[in-house]
C-alpha cells in the first residue's frame, strides 16, 4: 500500500479519487466481461432495465435521429454502449459532488484506494488472460478463410484487413497472446502489479491503437483497459518519473497488504484469491481448447468444403460467357464454414449467403442474410472428386453451374512461408 495512504490528501486528489472510484466501479458493473463465475448470467438479468433508460436518454436528452434499438452484442461500440459511458460519467460526477458535500472530514482514502486497485487489477488481469488464451489457441484470429483468399483487398473492411493480417501468422498470435497472458499474471500479485500495469499500458495501448486505426468495434473496452492500467500506475508516478526520466533514485514502494484483525478473514481472502486465479486460468484454457474443437482449426469441415472455380454458368438454358462486366455470372465459390458460402461474381463483387447442405438428399438451401423469407432451393452432385454441379432456382432464374475444386495451397500467401535469407526486397 502507498506510504502516503495515511497522510492527508489534497482537495484535488480527493475529488479525483471520488470520481474515478465511482466511474470504475460503475464501468465494471455495466461491463463485467465475464470476470467472475456466472457473472454473465447475472448481468443478463440486471442489465435489461438499463436498455430502456439508454433509449430514453437517446430520445429525450440527446435527441438522436434514430431510436436506440441495438443493445449488448458482438460490437462494444454501439450507440447504446456510448450512451452508457455518458451515463456512467454523469453518475460519477453527481455522485462525486454528493460524496464531497457529505464527507468533508475524511483526510484520505488509503484503504478504499487499496481495495479499488485490487478490483481493477483483477478485472484487467482476467480480461487480458481471456484474450491471451484466445490468441494462443488461435481462435480470435483464425487463418484466412477460403473466401478471404479470393476477396479483393479493396472489398475488405479495415477490420477485416486487420483480422487477416493477424490471422495469417500463428507465431505472431503466440507473441501477442503471451504478452497478454503476462499482463494478467503480473497483475494478480502485489509485488509484480506495477510491472504488470506498465506492460498492460503497452500491450493494451497497442490493442487500442489497432481498434481505433482499423475501426474495430472494441474501442471503448480497450480504452478503458488503458485508463485502468494508468490509474494503477498513479500511486507510483513520482517513482516512475524519477527512474525513467530524471535519473534519480526511486524509493521502494510499500507493498504491505491490507490485513484483517481476525485470522479467519485473512485465510478466507487468500483462499478466494487463489480460487479465482486457478478458476480463471483453468477454465479459460479449457474453454479455448473446447472452442477450438467446435469452431476453430480442429472443428469438422462443412459439407462440400473447398474453393471452386466456375467453369460454365447456364441461366435459363443460356450459357453466359465469362465477361468481367457480368454481374450475374459466378466466378468462384468458397465454402469455408458450416452454413455459409461466399460467391464471387465476374465483376469481382462478392456476397455471403446462408448455405445449408443436406448430404443425404443432395439438396442445398440458400438465402441472403438480410432476407430469410426468400430461399433458393438447389440440387447438387459430385461427378468426380474435385468437381461439383449445382442446379435449381437462384433469385428468379433457373441456373446450372459446373465447378472445379481449386487447390488453396497454391496461393502465394499460403505457400510463401518464412525465409531467413531474402535476396530481394519484394518476396515473390
Amino acid at each position: 500500500m502507498d506510504t502516503t495512504a495515511t497522510l492527508e490528501w489534497s482537495l484535488l486528489k480527493k475529488l479525483a479519487f471520488r470520481f474515478f472510484f465511482l466511474y470504475f466501479i460503475l464501468y465494471i458493473f455495466f461491463n463485467p466481461n465475464g470476470v467472475l463465475p456466472y457473472i454473465d448470467n447475472l448481468y443478463g438479468w440486471y442489465i435489461t432495465p438499463f436498455h430502456g433508460i439508454a433509449a430514453l436518454i437517446g430520445k429525450h436528452i440527446l435527441n438522436l435521429s434514430q431510436p436506440v434499438s441495438t443493445f449488448t452484442n458482438g460490437s462494444g461500440d454501439t450507440t447504446y454502449d456510448n450512451i452508457i459511458i455518458l451515463f456512467i460519467v454523469f453518475l460519477s460526477i453527481i455522485g462525486g459532488i454528493i460524496w464531497s458535500a457529505s464527507d468533508r472530514r475524511t483526510a484520505s482514502y488509503g484503504k478504499l484506494f487499496y481495495w479499488l486497485t485490487v478490483v481493477i487489477r483483477y478485472y484487467v488481469a482476467i480480461t487480458m488472460l481471456s484474450y491471451g488464451f484466445y490468441k494462443i489457441i488461435k481462435l480470435q484470429f483464425p487463418f484466412l478463410s477460403l473466401g478471404a483468399l479470393i476477396e479483393p483487398y479493396g472489398n475488405s473492411s479495415p477490420m477485416g484487413l486487420a483480422w487477416n493480417f493477424m490471422g495469417y501468422s500463428t507465431g505472431y498470435n503466440y507473441f501477442t497472446g503471451i504478452a497478454e497472458l503476462s499482463c494478467g499474471l503480473l497483475l494478480f500479485f502485489r509485488h509484480t502489479s506495477t510491472l504488470g500495469a506498465i506492460v498492460t499500458v503497452v500491450v493494451a495501448g497497442n490493442i487500442m491503437a489497432i481498434n481505433y486505426c482499423f475501426d474495430v468495434p472494441v474501442k471503448l473496452l480497450s480504452t478503458s483497459l488503458v485508463l485502468m492500467a494508468l490509474f494503477l500506475l498513479s500511486k507510483d508516478i513520482c517513482r516512475l518519473i524519477n527512474f525513467f526520466f530524471l535519473n534519480k533514485p526511486a524509493a521502494p514502494s510499500d507493498l504491505s497488504p491490507h490485513r484483517f484483525r481476525k485470522r479467519w478473514k485473512n485465510i478466507t481472502l487468500i483462499t478466494l484469491k487463489w480460487g479465482l486465479i486457478i478458476y480463471t486460468v483453468v477454465f479459460d484454457l479449457y474453454g479455448a481448447v473446447q472452442a477450438e474443437k467446435q469452431y476453430g482449426s480442429k472443428a469438422p469441415k462443412p459439407p462440400l468444403y473447398g474453393l471452386y472455380d466456375v467453369k460454365t454458368f447456364i441461366v435459363n438454358k443460356d450459357t453466359l460467357k465469362p465477361l468481367t462486366t457480368d454481374t450475374v455470372r459466378w466466378s468462384k465459390l468458397a465454402i469455408s464454414y458450416p452454413g455459409n458460402v461466399l460467391i464471387k461474381f465476374m465483376n469481382d463483387s462478392t456476397n455471403y449467403f446462408a448455405f445449408n447442405v443436406d448430404t443425404v438428399k443432395k439438396k442445398i438451401v440458400m438465402n441472403k442474410y438480410t432476407d430469410t423469407a426468400h430461399k433458393y432451393l438447389l440440387t447438387y452432385e459430385q461427378p468426380k472428386k474435385d468437381s461439383l454441379v449445382i442446379w435449381g432456382m437462384f433469385r428468379k432464374d433457373s441456373i446450372k453451374v459446373n465447378l472445379s475444386r481449386r487447390d488453396a495451397g497454391k496461393f502465394l500467401l499460403v505457400r510463401r512461408g518464412f525465409h531467413w535469407i531474402n535476396e530481394y526486397p519484394f518476396n515473390r
